[in-house]
């Protein structure tokens, strides 16, 4: 797979659109980061995931995801090597990133309803 596979896969998923972080691709739902090709010139995808999501994920498949070096990685920040990528995983795993974004968009905006009443 490619960071052209990958933009193209993230911004298929609902609601996706590109914008630019630190001068790096990303892609947000809701206005919101779920990826971004912020290590695209070492051969990665970044996914934000919860530190659960990503145990998993480089549990089962370590030559694929491996945790972002540093604090980032420590909450869930996960590289995807795009040249080892299936697309079929790739597509499930910014899936997954994508709904744990959309999930918490919408966690936020119960709350910050809540707090107008």
């Amino acid at each position: 797979m490619t960071s052209a596979d990958f933009r193209r896969i993230a911004l298929s998923l609902p609601e996706a659109t590109e914008g630019s972080h630190f001068g790096n691709a990303d892609f947000r739902v809701g206005g919101r980061i779920f990826a971004t090709l912020s290590l695209e010139k070492q051969g990665y995808g970044v996914l934000l995931l919860s530190p659960e999501q990503q145990a998993g994920m480089a549990g089962e498949e370590p030559e694929i995801f491996s945790p972002v070096p540093g604090g980032w990685g420590r909450n869930g920040s996960t590289r995807v090597c795009l040249a080892k990528v299936a697309p079929d995983i790739l597509e499930a795993a910014l899936r997954t990133a994508w709904r744990r974004r959309v999930d918490m968009n919408t966690r936020t905006r119960r709350k910050a309803g809540h707090k107008k009443k």
